[in-house]
């Protein structure tokens, strides 16, 4: 173990009706790499906060470099070294990128000085940055380089990682890897969050594992399979999922030269989007955040309206007919966004079933709200996902996002679609959340519906879809069969070499 940086010794913080770090204890050495894993409600994200000065702690204490260490506040703990790079990005879209690191800064230099550093620390660390460029017109894979480049001019001495891969195709996960074991050959500290294990495996020198608020584990990850430090994580044994494979059915959903303008000045244009998907099929349509996702769900889902003949169910043209019309006609989709988009933040988790599933399933009738049957359907969500709350009476605000998620999956598979169409099921959640859902699907699938699953987890593409295809600047490359394809391969789809996909497909 190399010298400590930090020092962790019986940190405490508990909240009304939780503890959400109870006597939490890890050190983590100068020029390491130390991993931090637990499931969703672990108590990870309050640790980091406290680390950030976000939040402050009820008992224990801190150590940094041999001094206590109490941040008050997020500029205390930078001015003490410690940045911190958040899994959702906090840039404006229509602000150049050095407009955006000056207003993470206290007292940013003069405009021309502070594009002068951001060059040479992007060069430096292999991180290539133009300080004008606009940053809602930047890939996912640049806007992370932009908060990291925004962290580095702090010369921190421990940087705080949550969840970074999340949207990088392999190529610029490499390349951020990269960068990390070059600011830990220089002597600075990494505390890394990913539930991306064999990531953890390959970058990380020591994990510490949180489960319930308490430390239940400490590992050199190399050392461990990744089956091992999920089942550290959630304290028993995960199976993968599986499904018994079958013939493909009949065409359930067609999409012929679905083009649409971008929704908004930072939206992604649809551009002669046509694939088919059949009845037991699972496919996989990956993407780095920003090509056009949201928008594809969108036009299929019926919130954004398409030319006729574009969208069609089971020989049924639906290019013109909204979400409800569509949901009772068997397409149902569940959006990337929960809270505010999937499921309303203040009402409770029966009034949410009632949003999308009131006409499917008689939650409604003659314009009066059947409060019973919404109510039972709920407890089924809950019951057949293993929703942790309280009761269907909680509004979606109070469930953690990985609870969430499994709440609104479950709510539309259990309303049995014909084509069930899912953006990110799995974001954000555990590996046993995550297993919970993708199993959900396959299982929906062997029982005859088609599913489309849009992610930028490739792991869980490859893990659950029959097809492949790439999403880029809004066009769909070739669908290819996903037994067989290399990281590099997917690579070059995510990257936009259709003429590649194309030759293959030939």
């Amino acid at each position: 173990m190399t010298t400590p940086l930090l020092q962790i010794e019986g940190v405490t913080k508990a909240y009304p009706g939780v503890i959400a770090n109870n006597n939490v204890s890890l050190t983590i050495g100068r020029g390491e790499v130390h991993a931090l894993l637990g499931e969703n409600g672990a108590g990870k994200s309050t640790l980091v906060k406290m680390l950030f000065g976000l939040v402050t702690p009820d008992a224990g204490q801190m150590v940094l470099d041999d001094a206590p260490y109490t941040p008050a506040s997020p500029e205390a703990a930078r001015e003490a070294g410690v940045g911190m790079v958040f899994q959702h990005f906090s840039l404006f879209d229509a602000l150049d990128v050095a407009e955006n690191v000056a207003l993470g800064m206290s007292d940013p230099p003069p405009r021309r000085d502070l594009a002068q550093r951001i060059r040479e620390v992007s060069e430096d660390y292999g991180l290539p940055l133009d300080p004008a460029q606009i940053v809602g017109d930047l890939s996912a894979g640049e806007r992370q380089r932009v908060e990291i480049v925004r962290c580095l001019l702090g010369k921190p001495r421990l940087l705080i990682m949550d969840e970074p891969t999340s949207v990088l195709t392999p190529q610029e996960v490499d390349l951020l890897f990269d960068t990390l074991r070059t600011l830990r050959g220089e002597g600075t500290s990494i505390l890394y969050i990913s539930h991306k294990l064999e990531e953890i495996r390959a970058l990380c020198d020591h994990a510490t594992i949180l489960r319930h608020g308490e430390v239940v584990g400490q590992c050199v990850p190399a050392e461990e399979s990744a089956g091992r430090l999920a089942e550290l994580m959630v304290g028993r044994r995960l199976d993968p999922p599986t499904r018994p494979r079958s013939a493909p059915g009949a065409v359930a959903l067609e999409i012929r030269d679905l083009s649409l303008p971008p929704p908004h000045a930072f939206g992604t244009a649809l551009r002669q989007v046509s694939f088919s998907v059949t009845s037991g099929e699972v496919v996989g349509i990956g993407g780095v955040a920003g090509n056009g996702q949201d928008e594809l769900l969108s036009a299929l889902s019926g919130e954004r309206l398409s030319a006729p003949g574009t969208v069609t169910l089971d020989g049924t043209d639906l290019s013109r007919k909204g979400p409800e019309p569509r949901r009772l006609a068997g397409l149902l989709a569940a959006p990337e966004e929960r809270l505010g988009h999937a499921a309303a933040p203040d009402m409770s988790l029966s009034e949410n079933t009632i949003v999308s599933a009131a006409g499917r399933q008689g939650l409604a009738r003659r314009g009066l709200i059947d409060w019973g049957a919404a109510k039972d359907f709920a407890e089924g969500i809950i019951a057949r996902f293993d929703v942790r709350t309280p009761g269907p009476g909680t509004t979606a605000r109070a469930l953690s996002g990985g609870n969430l998620q499994k709440y609104v999956i479950g709510r539309e598979i259990l309303q049995d679609p014909r084509v069930l169409v899912v953006n990110q099921p799995t974001w954000g959640v555990d590996a046993a959340a995550a297993a919970t859902i993708r199993q959900a699907l396959l299982d929906l699938a062997a029982k005859g519906a088609a599913v489309i699953v849009i992610s930028q987890d490739l792991d869980e593409l490859m893990e659950v879809s029959d097809r492949f295809a790439a999403l880029t600047e809004g066009r769909l490359s070739p669908f290819r069969p996903t037994e067989g394809l290399t990281v590099s391969e997917i690579g070059l789809m995510l990257g936009g070499a259709h003429d590649m996909e194309a030759a293959h497909a030939h």
